[in-house]
């Protein structure tokens, strides 16, 4: 027993569906009615339209004043507009909205000076339509072989402005390949995804019922362009065949298959379809008892319509510039413009969702008649949004959201896409804090007051803060002893201190646990944001007050004194103030050390500025050195006298001879002895 499986998507599309509708509603208010070429691609119908008196003109001129011309889905160039009004007959445009969307942007892009590329069947008339709204350069390519034999004639530099468009019915694949091209090799190129989402879809369910059946039927006029790329699709897959009517089905293609995939063009009527499937039954092709196929049944599912107000799930199929498009089951063409994608503005379309992504969506606005349902995913959330702020408020859960306005009191935040307000003063910790600041920032909030009829709800940040920090210093002061070792991060800065973070609690570093140097601001050592260890001098839980130390033993400047400097050491030092009684020289930094002013020279001095000033390096030797009291003294004297000492007495004759110090030295450099 052979599966006869039918693709959901098959059959008109909602912009033939359109136009074949308004011919027929023509019709029945007895006007007089002819088609600007054939009202689509499908000799069936369009000779069944000729049976009702519905003639085929090829140019304006060739309509009388008693006939309504109607313009076909493909749409038509601005110049045949310009030769309908010349010739004064009434004229009904059923141009595809989406047609109708790709003359738009060509029509802008060409005025503004950017060369036009566009994929399709350049004698196609959707695109011969397209082509005729540019008003500069143009070209069509079919694939991206012809595209990149483009590029390399030199027909258009690099650097040229270039916008790529496509024909609606156009080969997704094929355009997406064109649109990897365009990008690498034009640097300033914009791509617009203009093939039809329904077009994409039918194309994809095509391609996924040719991947899992034995065979494929397609169904569609033989000059239908939409008809053939789905039989392109098909038969790189399984064995396919592209018939018009019923009447081609050749029993001998089903031998030995157990299922067969159907599916047909956009312009093919279901009147047709029906007939195919009844037709395949008759040559005793069956379905299994267990799934039996139920055309009617699909056949109404396929059409039923929408409403305002309604929730659906849809399946994102195209993501362009301006809109996500969505099959949503039934014959309209599902859009979500960007503006009702997110809450939040600055989210990408492409972060959000993904082709093939499977969401629930709220019909804002239906039109029948152009076969497009407005669908909203940022109003679902917000309804949702609402259930769970609402329950947030009664549960007391912490949510998230961001900071969208500064009002009069507070801030907006928005919160699953519901604006919360946050009075000011429950935005920051203090009255200094400018919540201004916050915008554009995420928060943790509680909500504190919703669900009151015409008021919005209410929330509080500085809650969220309040009782972190608590939980913060509870983890902290279970734990806490003086001597512990933390590693923080300095949170802010006051002229007798900084304050550490030490894990969602603060302590202060005073500023004399800073540096062992004189500091006169905390800056002069650490900056906010710097990550540093410090540890615990001492701590009161009751206050939550904790001290804290920066400054290490080992770093003590007396301590390094204590190890390198002794009486009768030699130090140069750099001279760091002036008293009357002496000058303090610098002899670690942290340390300095007293030279008297009866030590600074062999010979009387009124004032210690009469020999020295500030900055000058001097030598001197330490003659009083006591660690207990941290006291240091030293003397230039004492080396001045060590080299006027008494002159030494040297044998070196029968005679003795006193020699000054400087006659010692020579005669040691002329000897060489000791």
């Amino acid at each position: 027993m052979m599966e006869i499986r039918l693709a959901k998507t098959a059959g008109f599309c909602f912009g033939v569906d359109r136009a074949i509708k308004r011919v027929e509603e023509l019709l029945g208010e007895g006007k007089r009615v002819c088609t600007l070429g054939p009202i689509i691609h499908n000799d069936q119908v369009v000779g069944e339209l000729e049976k009702r008196g519905v003639r085929v003109i090829s140019s304006p001129e060739e309509a009388t004043e008693e006939e309504t011309v109607v313009i076909r889905s493909h749409g038509i160039s601005h110049e045949i507009y310009k030769r309908l009004n010349e010739a004064k007959v009434s004229f009904e445009d059923a141009t595809c909205p989406f047609v109708a969307k790709i003359h738009k942007i060509v029509k802008k892009a060409s005025a503004a000076g950017k060369t036009i590329l566009l994929t399709g069947d350049e004698n196609h008339p959707e695109v011969m339509g397209i082509v005729g709204e540019a008003c500069g350069p143009c070209f069509v390519v079919r694939d991206e072989a012809e595209l990149e034999e483009l590029a390399d004639s030199g027909k258009i530099s690099q650097d040229e402005a270039v916008i790529l468009a496509s024909q609606t019915t156009f080969s997704a694949a094929t355009y997406k390949k064109c649109e990897e091209f365009a990008k690498k090799h034009w640097t300033n190129c914009d791509c617009f995804a203009t093939i039809c989402g329904a077009t994409g879809e039918r194309q994809g369910e095509a391609e996924r019922l040719s991947l899992e059946c034995d065979r494929m039927v397609v169904i569609g006029g033989r000059h239908s362009s939409n008809t053939k790329k789905l039989y392109a699709v098909c038969a790189e897959n399984t064995t396919t065949h592209h018939i018009e009517t019923a009447a081609e089905l050749q029993p001998a293609w089903f031998e030995h298959c157990s299922s067969v995939g159907v599916t047909a063009g956009a312009s093919t009527p279901s009147v047709i379809i029906k007939e195919v499937i009844k037709t395949m039954s008759e040559i005793e092709i069956k379905t299994p008892e267990t799934e039996e196929f139920n055309f009617e049944e699909a056949l109404e599912n396929s059409l039923k319509t929408v409403y305002t107000g309604e929730k659906i799930t849809g399946v994102v199929t195209a993501i362009t510039p301006t809109d996500v498009r969505v099959e949503i089951g039934t014959k309209h063409m599902g859009v979500i413009p960007m503006d009702e994608l997110s809450a939040d503005p600055t989210a990408k379309a492409e972060d959000l969702v993904k082709i093939g992504d499977e969401i629930e969506l709220l019909a804002i606005r239906v039109n029948d008649i152009e076969g497009i349902v407005t669908l909203s995913k940022k109003r679902l959330d917000a309804i949702r949004g609402v259930e769970i702020v609402n329950a947030a408020a009664e549960s007391g859960e912490v949510l998230e959201g961001v900071v969208t306005e500064v009002v009069k009191g507070g801030v907006i935040a928005n919160v699953n896409g519901v604006k919360v307000f946050v009075p000011a003063s429950q935005a920051t910790m203090s009255r200094n804090e400018d919540p201004a600041a916050l915008k554009g920032n995420k928060v943790r909030l509680k909500v504190i007051e919703a669900g009151k009829p015409r008021k919005r709800a209410v929330g509080s940040i500085r809650q969220v803060t309040l009782d972190e920090r608590k939980a913060a210093q509870e983890q902290v002061f279970s734990s806490i002893e003086k001597g512990k070792v933390y590693q923080g991060s300095v949170k802010s800065l006051t002229k007798y201190g900084a304050f550490v973070d030490i894990g969602g609690v603060d302590g202060m570093v005073h500023i004399s646990e800073l540096s062992w140097n004189r500091i006169k601001h905390p800056s002069e050592v650490v900056a906010v944001g710097d990550q540093i260890e410090v540890y615990v001098k001492d701590f009161n839980e009751e206050t939550h007050r904790i001290s804290l130390g920066y400054k290490k033993p080992e770093d003590n400047p007396w301590e390094i004194v204590r190890k390198n400097v002794q009486v009768g050491t030699v130090i140069t030092a750099k001279v760091v103030s002036m008293p009357p009684f002496g000058v303090f020289v610098q002899i670690v930094p942290g340390v300095d050390g007293l030279i008297h002013i009866s030590q600074l020279s062999t010979e009387r001095i009124e004032k210690p500025s009469d020999l020295l000033e500030l900055g000058q390096e001097v030598t001197a030797k330490v003659i009083e050195f006591d660690p207990e009291t941290k006291r240091i003294s030293l003397s230039m004297r004492a080396l001045m006298e060590e080299k006027s000492e008494p002159a030494e007495v040297v044998e070196v004759s029968d005679e003795p001879k006193v020699y000054s110090t400087d006659d010692m030295d020579a005669l040691k450099d002329a000897t060489g002895e000791e």
